[in-house]
């Protein structure tokens, strides 16, 4: 594979649908700082004795700034996230930061005062018919009243997030793009590298981890830098705000309960012993007995599967229309019109993600495509989250984004419909059981392991506000006895892995993310049980689901499509369905031996 082209290698998006350069963007910037101030004269001190009308107005002029807003920090990522190492797209972002604090400064007491409000009046306004349309944006930002500070202190938090926890973000990522790791006569940026896990020659799988090892070993000083910084601002940020525990935030961010995250967690640990059912199952297939941690993801078949541009292109939308034509639709735009960027490239960002932008143009995608069969299940999913952000465009800028947890949803939706199309396809008892290994495989990705990486986050966040800066040696032990947790003795840990804490960017970026990923497999996987219950009526209230966007509650909207979020028994089902699918796995494979 190493010497064969994929044909992505001229896929690139194209920016000019946000602006045509950078000096249109900076143009834009000055119009809206002054439109800035105007909004702020016009309405600063004035919510909470506004009509409902007066209200309505006010959030349409303040939503169009924050799209306008978003449009060019958008812009200023996506011309960075491709080329992280260039200096003038770097500067560029951070000029971009810069000014659009300043217009965010402006407009910080509209949100505040909103949140200041007498509850019976905000009751009044959010029931109000001329703000219909806004509902669910009102009392979503009123989860916060308890936690917001004054307009002055949120004003400084904002100016402090770009040279303060912004700016680490931003060194840990080109931190980690720049790297580069030498491996048999190779020099490999991370995609390529871990690539090299997913291939059959084991000697190869131990040669890149102990590569990717170094590397991590050589920046640990860094590394745990950052980490260090990055949990100190956040215990700082969750004291100033009186959050009690640090989860508290991401989950009002997710509009669900605590007590649903921690239904969620509680559900998936004490059933750790269906990952360690997987892996005694795979060990057998490979002849590995235990598999070590660099085994993980080695395919069972013979011979790695090959899958150009074109392959993976026709594969996904047609396992979109075979659901829906509205999703394929919607995805072949992706392709067509140049919403995506393909190749692995020098200073590209690393792994894959699908930016909604603004509902005034389009989602983008990015991938770092090689051919190889997860990176079909990657596009496939990182489309579903591009339809998912293009179909709820409807609903405006306020309320087009869902929570993290349910944002999950289409993209996971997504990988199932291709997966269940290509295993449709195939007959051969040998190949179904390759396919099925590779999803489970995702799926223990999905579920376990980010609900392991949550209680390693859970422990990290807690020691560091409890016993002050970490040492690399403690981060080392808490991600070992974590993961522990979860293999028990079907994988073996080496003493490397320790180490591979340190590479994850949701860590940092998003703190407390990880366990939406569990939850939106676990949910699409009771979703595709309804769908296969009712497939005729559930396609199009699906397609509803998807352009509501943020309009309601989760569980509201989840519930139309006859699921129960709040029921604590809710998540056994998703885990039942793993468990089919290791039954179905282990059917085959002893079938396959006893002939």
């Amino acid at each position: 594979m190493n010497n064969k082209t994929t044909g992505a290698e001229n896929i690139r998006w194209d920016l000019t649908h946000l602006y045509s350069d950078a000096s249109v963007l900076k143009d834009d910037l000055n119009d809206l700082d002054s439109l800035a101030q105007t909004f702020n004269q016009r309405w600063i001190g004035k919510i909470g004795t506004l009509t409902a009308s007066q209200l309505n107005k006010a959030i349409i002029q303040y939503e169009d700034l924050q799209e306008r807003i978003g449009r060019a920090s958008t812009y200023a990522y996506l011309n960075w996230s491709t080329a992280t190492n260039d200096s003038q797209r770097g500067a560029l972002l951070q000029y971009v930061r810069e000014a659009t604090t300043q217009i965010r400064t402006r407009l910080i007491f509209f949100e505040v005062e909103w949140l200041k409000v007498e509850d019976a009046y905000a009751e009044k306004m959010i029931n109000d018919p001329a703000l219909n349309k806004y509902k669910h944006y009102l009392e979503r930002e009123r989860l916060f009243k308890d936690y917001t500070l004054s307009e002055s202190e949120e004003t400084i938090m904002a100016e402090m997030h770009v040279t303060g926890r912004s700016a680490w973000m931003r060194y840990f990522s080109e931190t980690m793009s720049q790297m580069r790791f030498n491996l048999r006569g190779e020099n490999l940026t991370q995609e390529h590298l871990l690539a090299r896990l997913y291939t059959h020659d084991r000697e190869l799988r131990k040669e890149a981890s102990e590569s990717f090892t170094q590397q991590l070993i050589e920046k640990q000083h860094s590394l745990t830098f950052i980490f260090n910084t990055l949990l100190a601002d956040k215990a700082s940020n969750d004291r100033i705000r009186g959050l009690t525990h640090w989860l508290q935030t991401r989950n009002l961010g997710n509009e669900i309960a605590d007590e649903t995250a921690d239904a969620l967690i509680h559900a998936v640990t004490n059933r750790y012993d269906l990952s360690v059912r997987f892996y005694q199952l795979k060990g057998k297939i490979l002849g590995l007995t235990p598999l070590h941690d660099y085994d993980r993801y080695a395919p069972i078949d013979e011979s790695d599967s090959y899958y150009s541009w074109d392959d993976a292109c026709s594969i996904t939308i047609e396992s979109y229309g075979d659901f829906h034509p509205v999703l394929a639709e919607v995805a072949e735009r992706f392709f067509t019109e140049q919403w995506i960027h393909a190749p692995v490239q020098e200073g590209k960002q690393g792994g894959a993600f699908s930016h909604g932008a603004v509902p005034s143009v389009h989602p983008y995608v990015l991938v770092n495509y090689t051919a190889r069969a997860r990176d079909v299940q990657t596009l496939a999913h990182e489309l579903g989250h591009g339809v998912h952000q293009f179909l709820s465009r409807g609903q405006g800028y306020l309320q087009a984004s869902t929570p993290l947890t349910t944002a999950e949803t289409a993209s996971v939706f997504g990988e199932m419909l291709t997966f269940q199309r290509i295993l449709a396809h195939e007959s051969v008892p040998n190949n179904r059981l390759a396919l099925l290994i590779g999803k489970i495989d995702d799926t223990m990705a999905t579920v376990f392991r980010q609900v392991s990486m949550n209680r390693f986050e859970n422990a990290v966040h807690t020691a560091r506000r409890e016993e002050g800066e970490l040492s690399a040696e403690t981060f080392g032990d808490v991600w070992m006895a974590t993961q522990s947790e979860m293999f028990s003795d079907s994988v073996k840990l080496t003493e490397q892995y320790r180490h591979w804490w340190s590479y994850i960017p949701h860590f940092l970026h998003t703190p407390g993310y990880v366990y939406a990923y569990a939850f939106g497999e676990l949910l699409v996987l009771a979703l595709y049980a309804r769908y296969l219950e009712f497939p005729e009526e559930f396609p199009d209230l699906y397609i509803e689901l998807m352009q509501a966007g943020g309009s309601d509650w989760p569980h509201s909207l989840v519930e139309r499509l006859g699921l129960n979020l709040q029921d604590p028994d809710f998540w056994d089902q998703g885990l039942g369905a793993v468990e089919q699918l290791i039954e179905e796995a282990e059917t085959i494979y002893n079938a396959y031996q006893s002939d």
